[in-house]
Parts: C-alpha cells; sequence; structure tokens
C-alpha cells in the first residue's frame, strides 16, 4: 500500500467521506487511537456499499470481509475532521478489494486494504456483471 503514490493523493479516490473524530476516539498521549482509526475505516467502507445499494438492480448484493490490513503513516488529532477515501484496487472473480485512505489538514495518515467477497446461496459466488460494472467505474484513479 504505502509505495504506490497514488493512494496518498485524496484526489485519486472516487468516493469521499468527512468523519468526525470524537473526544473518545483519543487514547492517553492525545492521538486517535488504532481501534478508532478502524471504526472510521469500517464506517467508509460501509458508506461506500450502501451508496453501491442506492444503484438498479444492486439493492440485495451482500459481501464479507476476508482480509483487512491497515498502514499507520502519521498520528490523528482530535477534533480535526477526517477524509476516508475508498476506491477499487482490484476486481476478481468473486472477490474484489478496496483501498482507503485517511487524510486529516491535508495529510495522507493512514491507508488500509479490504478483501471483499460476494456472498451466494451456499458461500462466495461470482461477482454478478452489474456489480463487476460498478465496481470497475469506481477504480482508484490513476496519479
Amino acid at each position: 500500500m504505502k509505495d504506490d503514490p497514488r493512494r496518498r493523493n485524496v484526489a485519486a479516490y472516487p468516493f469521499r467521506i468527512e468523519l468526525v473524530p470524537r473526544f473518545g476516539d483519543m487514547d492517553l498521549n492525545r492521538h486517535l487511537n488504532n481501534v478508532a482509526i478502524a471504526r472510521f475505516y469500517e464506517e467508509a467502507r460501509v458508506r461506500f456499499h450502501f451508496s453501491l445499494h442506492e444503484r438498479p438492480g444492486l439493492e440485495r448484493f451482500r459481501v464479507f470481509i476476508a482480509h483487512i490490513a491497515i498502514d499507520y503513516l502519521a498520528e490523528g488529532n482530535w477534533p480535526d475532521p477526517l477524509e476516508v477515501g475508498v476506491g477499487v484496487v482490484h476486481v476478481g472473480g468473486s472477490s474484489y478489494r478496496l483501498g482507503l485512505g485517511m487524510f486529516q489538514c491535508g495529510a495522507c495518515i493512514g491507508l488500509c486494504d479490504s478483501v471483499l467477497v460476494h456472498l451466494g446461496e451456499g458461500g462466495s459466488a461470482p461477482l454478478p456483471p452489474l456489480l463487476r460494472s460498478a465496481l470497475e467505474g469506481l477504480r482508484l484513479r490513476a496519479e
């Protein structure tokens, strides 16, 4: 994640959301703690998927998280707002990988990768064509 310069540029992410840290998100050192950071990534990932569910034909697809990785690049501070960007990094047969970047005061303070698997009746299932098309249109942009 850290070696891809696009990942540190907020403009590379086609989906972005502003989130506001709470006082309780701080640790004893007055920085945003790692559990709070993970929750902010979760919120952005969920809102990204809700935006997909609003598209005709995609109202009911289901996914599960197979893997999450987080790189902490700098300290986050309260009460400055966060901007979290989400972009599709890879689309496979039954899964896809989202790249997320967290920004505060114009600086990239963290990166996250999430692998999501499409669920069918008996477990993982091929990505439906409409979902695949939507994901392709939300790829992380070139620098």
